[in-house]
């Protein structure tokens, strides 16, 4: 995959950080009604350089290999995103807390990192067509395999991670659950290895993926709550870079391009059983439906 490599590429990057507002302030960056600082897709161009906020620590979605290069299902759109613009890409590793933060203060154009579409966060940044199903699921110990949340009680302790529509949803359906929270995805699942939690709630792209990758481990709980999407987001109120998104995506659905992503970055986590219903093509999702 493509990467920022050279000298020129850096200080380029590091000269347009100085320009927007999150890191010194500059009248170059647009900003929205709400202070929200941004740059169009002009200024991207012009730059040659796009910033985008992934994870760092989420294999197989976004990840650093042992090369020290960004991979994963994200990133692998990400790569073509920069192509089909013409930039270079400047990867910012991001947090699930943070990514809002993040497109709020211009420090990235484009968040690629599994960031579920909710209500909530589309009033404080705009998301574009989604190009993945997602909901929540539940992976325990097989020693105690959780496959009801009636099964906890308010002594068991459910890791999630800040930030992310796990800790929503509970805190808002189930007030009396006892949520371990932390920061990072590599930090809730050393918790949960380490007996921390006696779950672990999250996408279950995620605790399928490690439940299949850590013998011992079983997703008792694969659909809660309702089916969501997972999108790209830009700053609320950048139109140009939105509209941009949107008609990539739908040109990419055309040539079935989230299909060979899934297959070149999850289908081994996965196989081929997952594919047809966590892949959304074109951003046309499948309507939502509410688990039982």
């Amino acid at each position: 995959m493509k990467k920022i490599k050279t000298l020129a590429a850096l200080i380029l990057a590091g000269a347009l950080c100085l320009s927007f507002a999150a890191c010194g302030g500059s009248d170059s960056a647009a900003s929205g009604d709400d202070g929200t600082v941004y740059r169009t897709l002009d200024e991207i161009q012009e730059s040659g350089v796009i910033n985008i906020g992934v994870f760092s620590d989420k294999n197989p979605f976004g990840y650093v290999d042992e090369n020290g290069e960004y991979q994963g299902y994200d990133v692998y759109f990400a790569e073509r995103i920069g192509e089909d613009l013409g930039v270079d890409i400047n990867y910012v590793s991001t947090e699930a807390a943070n990514r809002v933060e993040y497109l709020e203060t211009g420090k990235v154009d484009i968040v690629l990192a599994n960031f579920t579409v909710t209500e909530d966060r589309a009033e404080k940044v705009d998301f574009a067509l989604p190009y993945m199903n997602v909901a929540l699921g539940v992976v325990s110990p097989d020693s105690r395999v959780i496959e009801s949340l009636d099964d906890l009680t308010a002594d068991d302790a459910v890791i999630v991670i800040s930030g992310t529509t796990a800790e929503t949803y509970l805190e808002e359906n189930n007030p009396d659950l006892t949520l371990q929270k932390y920061d990072t995805y590599a930090n809730a699942k050393s918790a949960l290895e380490n007996g921390n939690g006696v779950c672990w709630a999250n996408d279950n792209t995620e605790v399928i993926a490690f439940a299949l990758q850590n013998p011992g481990y079983t997703v008792g709980i694969a659909t809660l709550g309702s089916q969501d999407t997972i999108a790209p987001a830009v700053s609320k109120g950048n139109t140009t870079l939105l509209d941009w998104i949107n008609e990539e995506i739908v040109a990419l659905g055309a040539e079935n391009f989230f299909h060979a992503d899934y297959e070149a970055t999850l289908v081994d986590t996965y196989g081929t059983e997952y594919e047809e219903s966590l892949v959304v093509e074109g951003g046309e999702a499948a309507p939502a439906e509410e688990a039982e």
